[in-house]
């Protein structure tokens, strides 16, 4: 509303959103993908996701995951519909969390996901209910349930790669879900 370039709001939304979580989450996903993309052996793939150097793979995660993002914000027809879009995507991106805390073990036994524990279905129960009644309320119908099973999917996705490559999730697995996640 201020008459800036849509890229140019897009890009001060993720900003915006990134500075407000400390950048926990895009750390997650380019570490994440330096680990999968680096290591051959599960142990391999642990070290290089603990390591904070950042690689090619992680950068390139990094680029097309704000690129994506951006880009979808700027194709929404309205300011108004892409700032739904955040709230709703945030909300979705967040709830699918505990789930896939409950779903799969720790990958390490030392890590931030083994510390926080695997949370009781009550709680995944609450994110659930809450995401749902947000995106019902800034999506409409349709477009809620279609965010919702796409939340979904690409959760599922993520943790499949998780369990397959470094044997459960870690924080960094987590926050790389809650990215992709927002994407989808």
């Amino acid at each position: 509303h201020i008459g800036l370039h849509p890229l140019a709001c897009a890009l001060l939304a993720l900003t915006t959103s990134i500075i407000l979580t400390g950048g926990l989450h895009e750390d997650g996903l380019a570490d994440f993908f330096d680990g999968i993309g680096g290591g051959r052996t599960l142990e391999r793939r642990l070290e290089i996701m603990h390591d904070s150097h950042l690689g090619s793979f992680g950068a390139l995660a990094l680029v097309f995951g704000v690129g994506l993002r951006a880009s979808i914000l700027t194709g929404v027809f309205s300011p108004d519909t892409a700032a739904l879009m955040v709230i709703a995507g945030a909300t979705l991106s967040r709830a699918v969390l505990p789930g896939l805390m409950r779903w799969l073990p720790p990958a390490r036994a030392d890590g931030l996901a083994a510390a926080a524990g695997r949370p009781e279905p009550a709680h995944i129960a609450v994110a659930t209910l809450i995401a749902i009644v947000t995106a019902l309320a800034t999506l409409g119908f349709w477009a809620a349930m279609s965010a919702i099973a796409a939340a979904i999917l690409a959760a599922v996705i993520v943790g499949v790669v998780a369990r397959r490559m470094i044997g459960g999730q870690t924080g960094d697995a987590l926050g790389a879900a809650q990215v992709i996640v927002e994407i989808a």
